[in-house]
């Protein structure tokens, strides 16, 4: 019987924002990464070049839109062109981490769309599907003509978790937006659940105004679905440590840590920060910091995808 992968053959290749992810995925499946070659030339424009036969296959591009964020977009599109000219027979992006996902509604006058515009790219490069993870707004999945298959990082956050005693613990959303998020842990976890009244007077900068429910003498686990310049985070932990809060451990798909965000996190009262690896991170940079890897389920769902089965069947 030949292997899963050999039937209508699969192959997975990787751009430059985060091979270790990609060679995880590769192991799993056991079979090796494609080979590609994804370069510069020497004005700064990418130089991309398919060096084995892809024709016919199913082809899973591993590439997150992270910083630099421009540079990796780009580089994804270019490869996704350069498989649809190799006449690859589908071409899968796989994008952990979508950048520019908060861009995803006129909010005010005179402003783009930027997350339907990189959809409208993907589709255009010539991508047939999308598989990510933990998409910053499930709407966004609308903004495509093409399939989307929106994963989630639970499983392996519920995972970390599991043997840990929970019997003094509470879930904390740190804003209104990630309130879903937050209750599907609450439940799974049976938990109860606290809400953070936050607020944006600017970009990049939050403000608490409220707490809805109590923290007092209880370790609090932040569920959300990244963490940027640490703001929210940051500001939701100091306002749950003032209100009592015994302990801080906060969860976070993607850790994007732009400008001051690990000294930030370094000054706060969180205890423990556990990302997962669907954008690379140097845990150098400080102690709180722990890694979970998605590359299972990844692997899982391009297996699935590959074989023409449920992904969704993955999360139930």
């Amino acid at each position: 019987m030949r292997r899963y992968w050999e039937q209508g053959e699969l192959k997975i290749f990787s751009g430059n924002s985060n091979k270790s992810l990609a060679l995880k995925i590769s192991e799993i499946l056991g079979m090796p990464l494609g080979n590609i070659k994804v370069a510069r030339f020497a004005d700064g424009e990418i130089d991309v070049k398919i060096l084995e036969n892809v024709r016919g296959a199913d082809c899973y591009v591993v590439q997150s839109t992270c910083n630099p964020v421009n540079e990796n977009l780009m580089e994804l599109l270019i490869m996704i062109d350069a498989f649809k000219r190799a006449s690859a027979g589908r071409i899968i992006a796989v994008i952990p981490y979508f950048g520019y996902a908060r861009a995803d509604r006129k909010a005010e006058p005179r402003v783009p769309i930027s997350a339907k515009l990189v959809a409208d790219l993907l589709t255009v490069s010539g991508a047939d599907r999308v598989i990510t993870i933990d998409l910053h707004a499930p709407q966004i999945q609308g903004f495509f003509d093409i399939p989307v298959d929106n994963l989630y990082a639970r499983p392996v956050f519920l995972d970390y978790i599991k043997g840990m005693d929970l019997s003094n613990t509470i879930v904390v959303s740190p804003d209104i937006g990630s309130v879903d998020r937050a209750r599907s842990f609450a439940k799974k976890l049976d938990l109860g659940l606290v809400i953070v009244d936050k607020r944006r007077p600017k970009p990049n900068m939050a403000e608490v105004y409220n707490i809805i429910g109590s923290v007092n003498g209880l370790n609090c686990l932040i569920f959300d679905d990244m963490i940027d310049t640490g703001g929210t985070l940051t500001s939701v932990a100091n306002a749950i440590k003032k209100a009592g809060a015994k302990s801080i451990m906060a969860f976070a798909t993607h850790s994007v840590l732009s400008k001051d965000a690990v000294s930030k996190i370094n000054d706060s009262p969180i205890d423990s920060v556990v990302f997962t690896d669907t954008i690379p991170i140097d845990l150098s940079k400080c102690d709180k910091f722990k890694v979970v890897s998605v590359s299972k389920i990844l692997a899982e769902a391009i297996k699935r995808n590959h074989l023409r089965e449920s992904v969704s069947e993955l999360f139930d």
